[in-house]
């Protein structure tokens, strides 16, 4: 009988990445530090960090909220000095103007030590508890009970990081395909077989780094992917130009230590004008930016997963909270009243969203840390939520030495 290489003609090389965000290329970038490999990344869309990557806040995450030891933590400490190196190198505009975290309520005080202690675990140094008069020397709007300075946090727009990504790839031979979408692959012993809707590849090995779509394409090649994308969009209002005084730089409230979203805060932006969200509700598609983006068959599937049905018991009044404020421009501006009290609801503007690929496993666990997984010819990269894009080198590089050993 005939191999599925020997029935279909295929383009070969050595290794293929699905998918143009920042991951993708980061891992592709890495990857072809090797000039003896000959790498293709393959992109759905007509442009890189068209998902993620481009509707994301700007921010450079200094590594303080994730857990010492964690993949997070460790590949966000590390990716920020490489991400660092690559603007200064690439000349990128980037800014490191430094965040004030606030407690703005008597229970989260302890919450605001303990994140200020993992952020010392975590090697951050230089930074410094704050008193309410202090925080004013910093952000001269803000009210809070206490809060803390960290000067590591910056500013960057990662489309034009990813666009740099990508031009370095070319620059030493890497390929990258744009509006292809992989519809099939087959693993065979003499390798991994892609088909797109356009063309057919061959590859020793296949990296998946698809983002919003990784449960998808892992599920092409491995039986039990024990995790599912669930689609989160973060909605933002605006500062109207005139009110952007309101805000010097970042300001940002103590999150909840039980659900993996930063909630509501001002983010200065490298391209200019200032940010004020996200809020964090289902989207009811997996590319869904706008309310009334529905995709019935992904909707149908992430109501149907038993993990997220036990985390919206769980979570449902957070839920309907993000739900409200989604449809209420006024309880989105109390909401950012806790930090600026002056804020009024005439001061905020319609601005974008982003959709969070939130991995969640089958008993109810929104999967915290970077998810990878491994088989023999197949690299999946499941889990990459905030801060992929500041950990995205060192992502590129971990998974480049996965992929090294194949080799």
């Amino acid at each position: 009988m005939l191999s599925f290489a020997e029935i279909f003609s295929f383009v070969r090389y050595d290794i293929i990445v699905v998918g143009g965000g920042i991951v993708g290329l980061a891992t592709a970038l890495k990857l072809t530090e090797n000039p003896s490999l000959k790498v293709l990344v393959i992109e759905k869309e007509n442009e890189v960090g068209k998902h993620q990557t481009g509707n994301n806040s700007g921010v450079i995450h200094s590594g303080l909220y994730y857990k010492p030891g964690s993949l997070k933590a460790r590949n966000c400490i590390h990716g920020y000095n490489l991400l660092i190196n690559f603007c200064q190198q690439h000349n990128i505009p980037y800014e490191l103007c430094g965040k004030i975290v606030v407690a703005t309520e008597e229970r989260e005080l302890p919450l605001l030590k303990n994140l200020y202690e993992r952020g010392q675990q975590n090697g951050l140094t230089g930074f410094k508890m704050l008193k309410p008069e202090e925080l004013k020397e910093y952000e001269p709007h803000v009210t809070g009970l206490a809060g803390f300075f960290v000067p590591q946090t910056g500013i960057v727009d990662y489309k034009v990081v990813a666009q740099h990504y990508a031009e370095e790839i070319r620059k030493r031979g890497g390929e990258i395909v744009f509006g292809q979408r992989v519809v099939n692959i087959k693993i065979e012993n003499a390798g991994v077989f892609v088909e797109t809707d356009k063309s057919s590849y061959e590859s020793k090995l296949l990296v998946n780094c698809a983002g919003l779509y990784s449960d998808k394409i892992a599920g092409l090649t491995t039986r039990d992917v024990n995790v599912k994308i669930i689609p989160f969009r973060g909605e933002y209002y605006k500062l109207r130009e005139d009110k952007e005084y309101l805000v010097k730089n970042l300001i940002y409230p103590v999150p909840d230590p039980n659900f993996p979203f930063l909630g509501v805060h001002f983010t200065r932006m490298m391209r200019g004008g200032v940010e004020a969200g996200p809020n964090a509700v289902l989207a009811f598609s997996r590319e869904g930016y706008k309310k009334s983006d529905i995709n019935l068959k992904e909707l149908g599937e992430s109501l149907a997963w038993p993990g997220f049905q036990k985390v919206a018991k769980k979570y449902w009044r957070t839920g309907l909270g993000e739900m409200y404020r989604s449809f209420s421009k006024a309880a989105f501006t109390k909401a950012l009243q806790k930090l600026i009290p002056e804020i009024q609801e005439s001061d905020l503007v319609e601005g974008g969203a982003g959709v969070r690929a939130q991995a969640c496993d089958r008993t109810g666990g929104l999967v915290d840390d970077f998810l990878i997984l491994e088989e023999s010819k197949v690299i999946n990269v499941c889990n990459a939520p905030s801060p992929a894009a500041t950990s995205s080198l060192s992502i590129g590089e971990t998974v480049a030495e996965l992929a090294g050993r194949r080799f």
